[in-house]
């Protein structure tokens, strides 16, 4: 009989014995991570590991049991683990020693040396850096993943991103700025497109750009968020609310509005996790489900949400190729993959000069979302003021504080771009690689948090 085989027999053993469904992943995975900061290594790191997750659905309970090595025989041992958390008991059947995976070949070391020209480069650059700090994470997983419906599926994945910050500092003002590139690619191939230096003076631009603006006037104003902002508001604010899991335990704004309104009808969001090259794309889903294109969103109308083979089922809800998990250590998760706001038909230009009064977001920061109701404060690290249709400076300081939602309903005008950017998504207690994108949105009444109250006088 062929592994195949036996794993299929012993998974279905399992729903014999009354378990809804049971699932055995197989992963191989590798990494490099390098920290540079003032001038020297902070840390190098190397890790790899092989291991199995074995699961079982049973009404509403998900037991997990996993354990190092991809052998048939440390799979079998996982399920019976996991079939004993969940009141089952399965045959004992001697399973043999064998790999269910290949050895993978080491995984290459990325160049480095570059980090102590770049660094001296930069710091040439301007009399102002006080410091400059430099990331560099590769990655790879290889996984397989059987099911007790009989489905057999594979992938392997890779991860490269590069990120700089840089800290200036001009009579006691402080300002910081960062850039980032990923891809998922091999560190060599993501050099041959992406230049270190580039990078570096992306965010040098930015934390300089920063450090002579005006504090930010404060009040309710119209905003227009730049596709080069990235999709974090998106992302944060209202693309959680569509995963299965916060759905279902009532936590989502977005509970029963399939086919209602949520937004203009100028928007249309989706998830995809089939874009190639993009940090949140795979063939497959860690569950072995073929990952897809979701509207989540057509023309403001809610039409779907983003499921994972336990939600699924617990909702009857589609299969979305969305259950994502950080390793065989962990239980799959409705997880975004890559998230965006399709294009529209309006110019980023013709929107600009339709502003009054407003704000300008090229690029935004950190901030808080509360998933159960969509409110959000977002710190904007690259923003200018505009009046009568023109940029007049920029400012620093600024703070948005809204609603997911509402802002969705807000929306005056999608631009015709459309801007990705990766990052990395927690929940759970787990990470996985995402990609956000956005074309440019213009947003009327959004409250700006800054120095002052919105009045005529800031603007002169």
């Amino acid at each position: 009989m062929s592994i195949n085989a036996k794993l299929g027999d012993i998974l279905r053993a399992v729903t014999r014995t009354g378990a809804d469904f049971a699932d055995m992943y197989f992963e191989i995975a590798a990494s490099h991570s390098y920290a540079f900061e003032d001038g020297s290594f902070e840390e190098i790191s190397s890790s790899s590991s092989e291991g199995v997750g074995a699961r079982i659905l049973l009404g509403e309970a998900t037991s997990l049991a996993y354990a190092p090595g991809v052998a048939l025989e440390t799979g079998a041992s996982c399920l019976h683990e996991a079939a004993e958390h969940s009141g089952l008991s399965l045959p004992c059947r001697r399973m043999p020693a064998i790999r269910v995976m290949e050895r993978e070949p080491p995984f290459p070391t990325p160049e480095y040396a570059f980090f102590y020209d770049l660094d001296k480069r930069i710091k040439a650059s301007s009399m102002w850096i006080r410091q400059v700090s430099m990331n560099l994470d590769t990655a790879f997983k290889s996984f397989s993943v059987f099911n007790s419906d009989g489905s057999i599926a594979g992938d392997r994945r890779l991860y490269t991103i590069f990120s700089v910050e840089v800290v200036v500092e001009k009579n006691g003002i402080l300002q910081t700025g960062y850039e980032s590139e990923a891809f998922s690619v091999d560190s060599g191939e993501f050099f041959r497109t992406v230049s270190p230096f580039k990078v570096a003076q992306r965010a040098l631009s930015r934390a300089l750009l920063m450090l002579d603006a005006p504090q930010c006037p404060a009040g309710a104003m119209t905003v227009l968020l730049s596709g080069e902002a990235g999709g974090t508001m998106i992302h944060e604010a209202c693309g959680h609310g569509f995963e299965a899991d916060i759905i279902q335990k009532d936590y989502s704004v977005y509970r029963d509005k399939i086919g209602k309104q949520a937004a203009s009808s100028l928007i249309t969001l989706v998830d995809d996790g089939s874009i190639p090259g993009y940090l949140g794309s795979g063939s497959f889903d860690d569950e072995g489900t073929p990952c897809k294109r979701n509207v989540l969103i057509e023309k403001g109308v809610v039409r779907s949400y983003i499921s994972d083979i336990a939600s699924s089922r617990r909702g009857a809800l589609p299969l979305t190729g969305n259950g994502r998990r950080s390793s065989y250590r962990s239980v799959p998760q409705p997880r975004m993959t890559n998230t965006y706001i399709e294009p529209g038909d309006s110019s980023p230009v013709e929107m600009l000069h339709s502003m009054n009064r407003g704000l300008l977001v090229k690029k935004m920061g950190g901030g808080e979302v509360d998933p159960t109701s969509g409110d959000f404060v977002f710190h904007v690290t690259e923003g200018y003021l505009v009046e009568g249709g023109r940029v007049l400076h920029p400012v620093r300081g600024a703070v948005l504080t809204g609603n997911g939602p509402d802002v969705l309903m807000n929306i005056e005008a999608v631009g015709n771009d459309l801007h990705f950017l990766p990052g990395m998504c927690g929940k759970s207690g787990q990470s996985v690689p995402v990609t956000d994108g956005q074309p440019s949105l213009l947003v009327g009444n959004l409250t700006v948090g800054g120095a002052n109250t919105c009045d005529d006088a800031i603007f002169e």
